[in-house]
């Protein structure tokens, strides 16, 4: 990629996520406003462990081949870059590799002859003991410091990249950028920093089209556009019947951080203390005055899942005014219950496994922060076993079958019937994960973390 001084950089965003979907006329519309590339984020932690524990993407093919087919043309015909950050939703390598193989699928079919480089963030435990060896892997609140057992017990880990392996990429002539696990910005940043941006719009604007359409006043029109200059940023929505207002692109630093004015990426600290935001007309906002501080120590932060157990879930409903006047006692009752039952049936004590009651319609959301106001009409109660195997965790669900279709109140002279929600009433949802790993490693180097890979197409 040159770099030919330029007054601005356009930046397109379709959507907030590769295959969540957008109206095509937005991507021409895009274009028309003078794209220099276009970028979309492929992933997120916000689903839970389960797609990094397990390396699967939580999009289906067909929504992320529907979207590349308009991304890829839209590329070829502007001569632009496109950049997906995240790919396969955790960004592990099969998730790169999936990815690339859908655009492989649809350049043959449509004729396009892009270059494309594949970005892998996967890390290797044993790489990684290495640097905590060395003292460069330190702990983020709320985790104390890592030890080499937890590495060990991930079943997959990655690193999230900031803008420099995304830069290398393109500057190798890839037309085409799949990426691993990134920054949700740094899909956005890159060619505007590449291109003499100064850092603080660049990321100001990067963090504001992070996801999409969220930045306007209709989130579900999908994408939007901003233009980056040496003084500030411009953004609109894609969509002419949607707008941005002050409000609402400011609004969206409250958005997955945990300071609304400063937020972290590899390189240094976005700070927007001192920005403002300015209404250029219906649509249309000016953003100036932010600023970005370089780090001393560029770092790259991990993530890791790892197994927690076996799951099966089991789903009845309450109508029963009776038991429903009293909901809680009813709950402690079905949990005093399956316990006892379990070791009479099982032999288990209540180390050996877990279980959760949740009460959809009462309190399952927020539980006691958020208190009832008066008895429900219904309720939808869920069990969740966790246990080491399969087998025990269904097994332990099938104990609970009769107490969750005919347990009464302790003060109830009959047996009340309740409802499952499906046959079998027990659901085996497998291997079940959790989050071990919230440190960051200090770099070496911007991009020794990761590896990049660039091919031709078979049109090439």
């Amino acid at each position: 990629m040159k770099h030919e001084p330029v007054a601005s950089v356009g930046v397109l965003v379709p959507s907030g996520m590769l295959g969540a979907g957008f109206p095509e006329a937005t991507i021409e519309r895009g274009l028309a406003l003078g794209a220099d590339v276009i970028c979309v984020d492929g992933g997120s932690t916000d689903s839970g462990p389960y797609y990094l524990g397990a390396s699967t993407p939580k999009t289906t093919a067909a929504a992320v081949a529907r979207d590349l087919r308009i991304l890829l043309k839209a590329a070829a015909q502007a001569s632009i870059p496109l950049i997906i950050g995240s790919c396969g939703t955790s960004g592990t390598d099969d998730g790169v590799d999936w990815v690339a193989g859908i655009v492989a699928e649809i350049q043959e079919r449509e004729g396009l002859a892009l270059k494309v480089a594949r970005i892998y963030s996967e890390q290797d435990s044993r790489t990684l003991k290495r640097h905590l060896d060395a003292g460069r892997i330190h702990p983020l609140p709320p985790l104390g410091p890592l030890r080499a057992e937890t590495l060990d017990s991930c079943t997959h880990i990655v690193g999230m990249m900031g803008h420099e392996p995304l830069a290398a990429a393109l500057e190798a002539g890839a037309q085409v950028v799949l990426a691993g696990r990134a920054t949700d910005t740094a899909a956005a940043a890159v060619v505007p920093l590449m291109k003499g941006m100064p850092a603080g719009p660049a990321w100001h604007a990067a963090k504001i089209v992070e996801c999409g359409g969220q930045c306007t006043t209709d989130p579900r029109t999908g994408g939007v556009f901003a233009t980056v200059d040496t003084g500030g940023f411009v953004i609109e929505p894609l969509d002419p019947d949607a707008s941005c207002t002050p409000h609402s692109v400011a609004a969206h630093m409250l958005y997955e951080t945990a300071d609304p004015f400063r937020m972290r990426e590899p390189d240094g600290t976005l700070d927007v203390h001192e920005a403002t935001y300015t209404a250029l007309d219906e649509r249309t906002v000016r953003v100036e005055g932010s600023l970005f501080h370089p780090a001393d120590q560029h770092t790259v932060k991990l993530e890791g899942a790892r197994v927690t157990g076996y799951e099966t879930m089991s789903f009845t409903a309450i109508r029963d005014p009776g038991i429903l006047a009293d909901i809680e006692t009813w709950a402690a009752f079905l949990d005093t219950m399956i316990k006892q039952r379990v070791e009479q049936t099982l032999g288990l004590g209540e180390e050996e496994y877990a279980f959760d009651v949740r009460l959809y319609g009462y309190n399952a959301v927020l539980e006691e922060l958020d208190p009832a106001s008066g008895p429900p009409r219904e309720v939808g109660v869920m069990l969740l076993v966790n246990a080491p195997e399969q087998a025990t965790a269904t097994a332990i669900a099938k104990i609970a079958n009769p107490l969750m279709l005919h347990l009464p109140t302790p003060d109830m002279d009959h047996l009340p019937s309740l409802a499952f929600a499906t046959s079998p009433a027990e659901t085996e949802r497998g291997p079940a994960y959790e989050f071990v790993l919230n440190h960051v490693v200090d770099s070496l180097t911007p991009t020794d973390l990761f590896r990049i890979t660039t091919e031709e197409t078979p049109h090439g």
